[in-house]
């Protein structure tokens, strides 16, 4: 009698579990990985928003060109967390692939600016003041992209996610558009101005490198 209503209540508990399409306890792994999604491209937005936010003051004064770049290359990289958020939120695969897209078109136009900038300096040049800042917010900018790059990558790796991983690499190549810009300064100090423009277009070239890697990526998953 008492294992006959435990044969019962263990029936009656796996049908409620099927009527309900889950299992009590467990969340369903579309959920969780919206969830993933949205924590890593949040904490990812958060750190480059607070980089470009120091870079922003002292771009305000040192009047470097190069900084400049630099800043609108993390304000970009920054902006792509809205669709790849966006795509997790509404768990869309689809909207996730064009988010993908989204993300090789901005590094395509980091390529550009970067581009048009080093060819600007070539023909008008422009010798930053105030080196020892701009040495200083060249590291803030590594920093916060390679933070930013980690978490973007792994999650992307663990999601199986190639929108966030294009968006990783987009976030490595800010790293080095930064360092650049260290270089840059650490050059000019030592009297060595040319150094300004030849280091931003071999940036355009890593940045054009990446673009094409992140393109296979999206394309080919």
């Amino acid at each position: 009698m008492h294992s006959g209503e435990t044969e019962e209540k263990h029936h009656h508990h796996n049908g409620h579990a099927d009527e309900h399409g889950h299992t009590h306890g467990l969340v369903d792994p579309s959920i969780l990985r919206s969830r993933q999604g949205i924590k890593a491209v949040s904490f990812s937005f958060a750190i480059l928003f607070i980089t470009a936010g120091l870079q922003v003051g002292v771009f305000a004064y040192s009047n470097s060109v190069a900084l400049l770049a630099d800043l609108i290359h993390n304000f970009g990289d920054a902006l792509t967390a809205v669709p790849l958020g966006l795509a997790f939120f509404l768990r869309s695969a689809r909207g996730e692939k064009w988010a993908g897209y989204f993300v090789v078109l901005l590094i395509l136009i980091s390529a550009l600016v970067a581009g048009y900038e080093s060819i600007q300096r070539f023909i008008h040049p422009v010798v930053p003041i105030h080196l020892w800042a701009l040495a200083i917010a060249g590291i803030i900018g590594f920093l916060g992209n390679e933070f930013a790059a980690i978490i973007r990558t792994r999650a992307g790796k663990r999601l199986q996610s190639p929108a966030l991983i294009a968006d990783g690499h987009h976030a490595r190549v800010d790293g080095l558009v930064s360092l650049g810009v260290l270089a840059s300064a650490l050059l000019v100090a030592l009297g060595l101005s040319v150094a300004d423009p030849l280091i931003g277009l071999a940036i355009t070239l890593l940045i054009l490198r990446i673009t094409w890697q992140s393109w296979q990526t999206v394309t080919s998953r």
